[in-house]
């Protein structure tokens, strides 16, 4: 096998949940990538305009953002945890079965407003809890936990596919007219910029022909498995009131080192600085408390806000190119057809998937330092030279997936380098996901704005200035870390830059 007898043996003993938190973050991927190719059917089946249908899209990540930051509020036993992610999951598979009974666009915005706050909470406790396990050995767990949101992403419009409409699905008097600018519009739906297509006049009125409802069917069965693999977890671990008494747990809740209480030392083979463990990940508010300051050093808050100022702009450029990328090659100069540029974004986000699959053993042989610095410099070097060759629709096609490869592993190499950098005792993962939500929506609406006033080439400079700040930002990010207290000598021997020991038994050495 590609990784030691040690991480293998932890995995093992740590299986079931492992897998658990995976199939929830496949939810998660589900969820967050379906919206954009059934939204102009979702639009004939509540007869709204495309400016009143694209606030979905708001509403669904801006309840995202608010998840994220509520997260960990669950995270403060094992339970409260696993019984919110069974919450999540289950909501997300009642918003794919309710979703085609939405025949009013404010009802659709609520449902999906449901939906945001599912997957934000999803997207905090799932890391949290990997973290919390794994601790140093995190960041190839991490790599795969965002390889399944990538495979979700992935599955769910070409499940929805089959099922879209190639003509309107209001038939109206100028319904033919309206159905030529079809495909353009398909393409140019852009999340978090409601007001980009409101120049398009589709019908809103006539008989509604849409069969997307038997692909929100197809989701939700789909997705079911999952809430019943958390609710098998919580079973096997005696959470379940009903099913308590006559159960087994798994494993311990040392050996899964979820729980934040206080643990003795004892002799369970389990490879968890447990100090450490009790100490973070704490919800957004409850980080921000003045009582979490105390003692503090200034690189405690400096790697926290340059760590999510890098996320907030990698994460940014993901949400603004995928989001864009269409209406920028389908202008002056390139003026690719239609078409053909609707590939770009399925290209920018399957080599953001095989990213992430690649980075899964990548990541065990390499620091996730490293494996960032590689990440934003790529990101840099690719943008410039699209900005150079931006005449080249060759180059636009590589770019994109050289993008997609150098942004995919971004999130999880970082969080993996944070928590190490502050010995898994800071609020690393809240801040993280929160700096990443913030960013992919608001570079997004930024982007927009500028491009419908400066023109489809400020796309490319934008996105330069982005990989800029990123770069910026984590050059700050490793400058803290080497003023950063390093641990004392009556803790864990693990440091940020030296891997945790493990004796012959099993155990870390202390």
């Amino acid at each position: 096998m590609w990784w030691d007898e040690r991480v293998s043996a932890r995995f093992r003993r740590n299986l079931q949940p492992t897998l658990t938190y995976w199939s929830v973050f496949f939810s998660f991927g589900l969820c967050i990538a379906f919206l954009g190719p059934t939204l102009l059917d979702l639009r004939c089946q509540t007869q709204s305009s495309l400016s009143q249908i694209t606030w979905v899209f708001f509403s669904q990540q801006f309840c995202l953002l608010l998840g994220s930051c509520l997260g960990g509020v669950f995270k403060r036993t094992l339970a409260q945890s696993l019984f919110a992610l069974f919450a999540s999951s289950l909501a997300i598979s009642l918003v794919f079965a309710i979703i085609p009974l939405c025949h009013n666009v404010v009802v659709l915005a609520v449902v999906m407003a449901v939906a945001g706050l599912a997957m934000g909470c999803i997207d905090t406790i799932s890391n949290m809890q990997l973290v919390k396990i794994y601790q140093k050995d995190s960041a190839v767990f991490l790599q795969a936990l965002h390889f399944f949101v990538g495979f979700g992403a992935l599955l769910s419009p070409l499940i929805a596919d089959p099922f879209l409409s190639d003509t309107n699905c209001i038939l109206s008097n100028s319904t033919v007219n309206a159905s030529s600018n079809l495909p353009h519009i398909r393409k140019s739906l852009v999340p978090h910029h409601p007001g980009n297509l409101s120049h398009y006049d589709l019908p809103m009125k006539g008989m509604v022909v849409t069969r997307v409802s038997y692909a929100f069917w197809i989701m939700a069965l789909i997705n079911l498995p999952v809430p019943i693999a958390v609710f098998f977890l919580l079973y096997k671990e005696r959470m379940v009131p009903c099913f308590n008494s006559s159960s087994h747990p798994l494993l311990s809740a040392d050996e899964l080192a979820m729980e934040t209480r206080p643990t003795e030392k004892d002799d369970l083979s389990t490879a968890v600085q447990r100090p450490h463990a009790a100490g973070g990940h704490d919800d957004l508010f409850s980080c921000c408390q003045s009582k979490n300051f105390r003692g503090a050093s200034y690189t405690y808050f400096a790697v926290h806000i340059t760590g999510a100022l890098v996320l907030f702009m990698t994460d940014g450029i993901v949400g603004e190119y995928s989001g864009f990328v269409y209406s920028y090659a389908v202008e002056e100069p390139l003026s690719v057809v239609h078409k053909v540029a609707g590939y770009l974004p399925s290209l920018f986000w399957g080599f953001i998937t095989l990213g992430r699959l690649i980075s899964i053993p990548v990541s065990y042989r390499m620091k996730p330092a490293t494996m960032v610095l590689i990440n934003v410099v790529g990101v840099l070097i690719t943008f410039l030279l699209l900005l150079i060759f931006s005449y080249s629709v060759v180059v636009l096609f590589v770019g994109t997936a050289s993008l997609g490869l150098f942004l995919s592993s971004t999130f999880p190499s970082m969080l993996a380098y944070t928590e190490d950098i502050l010995q898994y005792k800071g609020c690393a993962t809240t801040v993280l996901v929160t700096g990443a939500g913030i960013g992919e929506m608001v570079l997004q609406l930024l982007v927009g704005s500028i491009i419908h006033d400066q023109g489809s080439y400020s796309f490319l400079v934008c996105g330069m200035i982005f990989g800029g700040l990123a770069f910026t930002f984590y050059a700050f990010l490793l400058f803290f870390h080497r003023m950063y207290p390093k641990p004392s000598s009556d803790m864990d021997d693990a440091s940020p830059d030296k891997p945790a020991v493990m004796d012959d038994t099993g155990q870390y050495q202390r």
